[in-house]
């Protein structure tokens, strides 16, 4: 550990971090977005100051050594200090002009935040903003963002959250389709259509369960756990699916199907870690999302 704490360059520790976790210099460079020759030098330079081999090269990509096994908890340990000492030090930070970076699911990253980052950008010219569209969960502990667009309450210790709106979900289906296989007219009569669904995921077959229908991932025709491409394809005619009604009832191509199903709605949750929540610039942001989420969700009725 000693050693490890020594050296000068975190970067270094950094990159080998990614690729122990990754398996590859393709995937720690996409991770920490810096090229592959970058990675490639950060890795050599780390074990000749080591003066020791951190991986075991193969043709699928690399492995840790034994003395990589060793060094890895150690480093982990050091990245853990250094994201202290940055939440610390950002923590204080009085100064508006910077960045916050915002996580939020694909779909909405899509479909939902760019008109409300360009209105934050218009009345906060010295803040810049990154949007991260990513359905895994961001560490905000780690400040993989500094402020998350949540679908769901976050539990994690040291995170404040809000829940700023609800958004309603529908019944959609393009009109490509119901020209093609009929229109539904009862709830009943949907489990005799093409429906589009998730993959691996399982939160619409759980929801539809809880609605007292016992379905499958069989049920769905068309399954596709990435959100977006999963709304391409209930427009380009795959079948029925749901999506949020500010976004369907925007779209030409598509129809609302009105069931009598009771869907429940979407929370919307913004979170940030406890010690950033505070800072000007995360604080500023925080407020914009907030109120702006909240006219969004209102804009329902």
């Amino acid at each position: 550990m000693d050693k490890i704490s020594s050296l000068t360059d975190w970067t270094l520790i950094q990159s080998f971090l990614a690729v122990a976790e990754t398996g590859s210099l393709s995937g720690a460079a996409r991770q920490l977005n810096r090229s592959q020759p970058t990675l490639g030098r950060h890795i050599k330079t780390l074990e000749r100051e080591l003066g020791a081999a951190l991986f075991n090269r193969h043709p699928r990509g690399l492995s840790l050594s034994p003395t990589g096994v060793q060094v890895f908890p150690m480093a982990r340990q050091v990245q853990d200090q250094m994201y202290a000492i940055s939440l610390t030090a950002a923590g204080q930070s009085q100064d508006l002009q910077g960045t916050v970076r915002i996580t939020a699911s694909i779909f909405a990253s899509h479909h939902v935040l760019p008109p409300i980052l360009a209105e934050i950008r218009h009345l906060e010219p010295a803040i810049e903003l990154e949007l991260v569209p990513n359905d895994s969960s961001e560490n905000l502990l780690f400040r993989a963002a500094d402020i998350a667009v949540r679908m769901y309450r976050p539990t994690q210790l040291d995170i404040v959250a809000r829940h700023v709106t609800d958004l309603q979900l529908g019944i959609f289906a393009a009109h490509s389709y119901l020209d093609r296989a009929g229109h539904p007219q009862t709830a009943e009569d949907l489990w005799q259509h093409d429906l589009v669904g998730y993959d691996q995921n399982d939160l619409i077959v759980r929801t539809i369960r809880d609605l007292g229908w016992e379905v499958s991932h069989a049920s769905f025709a068309t399954r596709c756990d990435h959100q977006s491409t999963y709304w391409e394809l209930v427009r380009a005619g795959c079948g029925i699916g749901f999506s949020q009604t500010l976004v369907g009832r925007a779209d030409p191509l598509v129809q609302e199907l009105d069931l009598g199903i009771g869907i429940p709605p979407l929370p919307v949750w913004l979170a940030a870690h406890g010690t950033l929540r505070q800072t000007p610039r995360v604080s500023r942001v925080w407020d914009h999302l907030a109120h702006r989420l909240q006219a969004y969700g209102g804009a329902q009725t």
